[in-house]
């Protein structure tokens, strides 16, 4: 998919090309509107990205057509956190948590990513067995970091998560669980139980081998902010809502 004029016309004043003799370009991004909470810190931050340039790209308009083949999603690793007799444990939690700079470093408000990371943290613990895989290339469900800051603007401008995404020339969501599997499959030969929202995910992670017996919710985190973004996971993603969620901030 290509990006249309009418995408190029509402992110081009976004971008800055930044040059300087005997080094890459960069192209700077932004400004995002980035409400952030950490503890009792609320404050809306304005938030960029950069990207070094390279390969012929040295335009504002040759950087948007390459975002979709740009692979900027990868250089990253992933990890996980396991807790109590993991490999041994009849009954385990886990988590396979994507990664999200804005919202599990920042404290971002306009997804709930934070949130579920750490109450998934919580619910391992209190649990007494389980584990949280951090999964990295994940960043926009796969679009990565500076991308996703193109998105988050057209976000802004009215666009749904997907449908900035595919404004983008991405595809919906393009992230592969199946290293996170052998990994998981190296760690516990026994059933586990996934922790999400999601019943689609949970089937798909099954096609791909994750011995799971069924999942469990974890809905909250829910602001003015990341209401219409949760929404869109409902209506446009498979996710179950729960009703008594509270909105907070």
């Amino acid at each position: 998919m290509k990006i249309t004029k009418e995408t190029k016309e509402l992110l081009i004043d976004k971008m800055q090309m930044i040059q300087t003799p005997g080094k890459a370009d960069l192209c700077l991004v932004g400004p995002v509107r980035l409400p952030v909470q950490q503890q009792d810190l609320e404050v809306t931050f304005q938030w960029y990205t950069w990207h070094s340039l390279e390969g012929g790209v040295n335009t504002k308009e040759a950087v948007l057509d390459s975002l979709a083949t740009a692979n900027l999603a990868f250089g990253q690793q992933s990890s996980v956190l396991v807790y109590g007799d993991f490999a041994n444990s009849d009954d385990a939690l886990i988590r396979m948590h994507s990664i999200c700079h804005t919202g599990d470093i920042f404290g971002s408000q306009r997804c709930d990513c934070g949130y579920q990371l750490h109450q998934s943290m919580k619910m391992i613990a209190e649990h007494g067995c389980g584990a949280i895989f951090y999964l990295a290339d994940h960043e926009g469900r796969g679009i990565g970091l500076f991308s996703k800051s193109f998105a988050y603007l057209l976000q802004q401008e009215g666009y749904d998560t997907v449908e900035a995404n595919h404004a983008l020339g991405f595809e919906d969501d393009t992230r592969s669980y199946e290293d996170a599997i052998r990994v998981l499959e190296t760690l516990r030969e026994k059933p586990v139980t996934l922790i999400t929202n999601n019943p689609k995910k949970l089937a798909a992670l099954q096609e791909h081998g994750l011995t799971a017996n069924h999942h469990i919710p974890l809905w909250g985190g829910l602001t003015e902010y990341n209401r219409f973004y949760l929404d869109t996971k409902v209506q446009k993603s498979g996710h179950m809502r729960q009703e008594n969620s509270t909105l907070i901030g």
